[in-house]
């Protein structure tokens, strides 16, 4: 037996750290008996688990030379058992990340518009946004980021170095990069700017060939802008439709589920698998576009955008130009902790393409392969005579118009 104050520290601790209240209210009784306190067994379980944890904290509240802030303990703790899983796109988010992320998915905030992700616990770009200050600056898909404004990245958290990329407008920051393929750093200054996320752009091209750039998912109103898109481009007698992925590092699951069911017939547009083998399985109406389709790919289409890839691909509802994929075939979700306003990110479930296969690590081959020229791939914008990609899309389409 152990002293009643002591027990219910430990269960109190457990608790917080393995977030399991309702279990532990529903399924443990602890009988008082005077000034002490009987623990069952499974309280005892829970107290054997996280023993290192305790003592570890106790060591350190006697030991360290200055005061402890319990509450920075607490929020160390629980960001290294997340990290503990080893997934670079699961992350504890403190309150201040949360409120980041959440203004970012509502289309406006402060920074240079890089999406970036750890691969092999480096800071690897995924991709630029469009018009944004890192795409300008020549930012690619691949390029590594091993210092902001001197300070090393290595070891740090992804949403760490994210906020010191984020700043106010009009303010400079200094990225090192190695840029993809190289091996020598490189200084790229880039100034801050508001952005606003503009993800759905789209005109008339060629033989009336519909094109449709979407630049991300990660925003709420992307199908509907899309389909805003579409319906314009059908009233102008639109022949065939281009579909413009590329460096587009996805976002919800959700929109890009509605943009994929505009577009392909009834049928399976992707499936995930969780952690209990149970499978759900997303598909589409008999609805679509009547028209030939080819969508354009790079290494910076992931996630979310390799969703709506792989499923016209698997369907064969259209073609796929350009490059490999990024190959991220994860499926997240955001748990806010609403007590103190932070979340946790964390990978729920695995995706696979109509066909069954799982891009993660592999990416999406492309049916057609059209590199861009070396001395395009730079670049941040291109001309519409430089974009090799564009050109070989849209004579594509006008020959399946014929």
């Amino acid at each position: 037996m152990i002293t009643k104050r002591k027990a219910i520290l430990w269960v109190v601790a457990a608790v917080l750290v393995t977030n399991i209240s309702t279990f532990m209210l529903s399924n443990f009784i602890s009988v008082g008996l005077g000034n002490k306190y009987i623990v069952t067994e499974k309280e005892n379980e829970l107290i054997k688990k996280f023993n290192k944890l305790f003592v570890v904290k106790d060591i350190i509240e006697k030991q360290y030379v200055d005061p402890i802030d319990e509450s920075k303990l607490i929020e160390g703790a629980v960001a290294g058992m997340v990290q503990g899983v080893n997934d670079p796109y699961t992350e504890y988010m403190t309150p201040e990340e949360y409120s980041a992320s959440t203004e970012a998915m509502e289309g406006e905030y402060a920074g240079v518009g890089l999406i970036v992700t750890l691969i092999d616990d480096k800071v690897t770009v995924v991709s630029p946004i469009e018009d944004t200050p890192g795409y300008k600056a020549g930012m690619k898909s691949g390029d590594v980021i091993i210092g902001v404004n001197d300070t090393p990245t290595t070891g740090k958290k992804l949403n760490d170095v994210v906020s010191m990329m984020k700043g106010k407008a009009g303010t400079e920051v200094k990225l090192t990069v190695i840029k993809n393929g190289e091996s020598s750093p490189v200084e790229v200054k880039i100034v801050r700017e508001n952005i606003v996320l503009n993800p759905v752009k789209s005109e008339m091209m060629g033989d009336n060939i519909g094109y449709i750039r979407i630049s991300t998912f990660n925003q709420e109103n992307v199908a509907d802008s899309f389909n805003q898109a579409l319906q314009s481009l059908k009233i102008k007698k639109m022949k065939g439709l281009v579909l413009d992925l590329r460096d587009n590092g996805g976002g919800l699951l959700s929109e890009c589920k509605k943009v994929a069911d505009m577009l392909l017939g009834e049928g399976t547009i992707v499936y995930t698998i969780d952690n209990q083998n149970r499978k759900e399985v997303l598909t589409s109406d008999p609805n679509k576009v009547d028209v030939p389709i080819v969508v354009l790919v790079n290494g910076g289409t992931a996630s979310a955008s390799e969703i709506v890839s792989g499923a016209i691909k698997d369907t064969k509802s259209g073609t796929l130009v350009g490059t490999k994929t990024f190959g991220k075939g994860l499926v997240q979700t955001i748990i806010p902790l609403t007590w103190d306003k932070s979340a946790v990110k964390v990978t729920i479930a695995r995706y696979y393409t109509p066909s069954g296969i799982s891009i993660q690590g592999k990416g999406i081959e492309p049916d057609v392969v059209v590199e861009l020229p070396e001395e395009l791939q730079r670049k941040s914008e291109l001309t519409r005579q430089e974009d090799v990609q564009l050109i070989k899309a849209l004579e594509i389409v006008e020959e399946q118009t014929k």
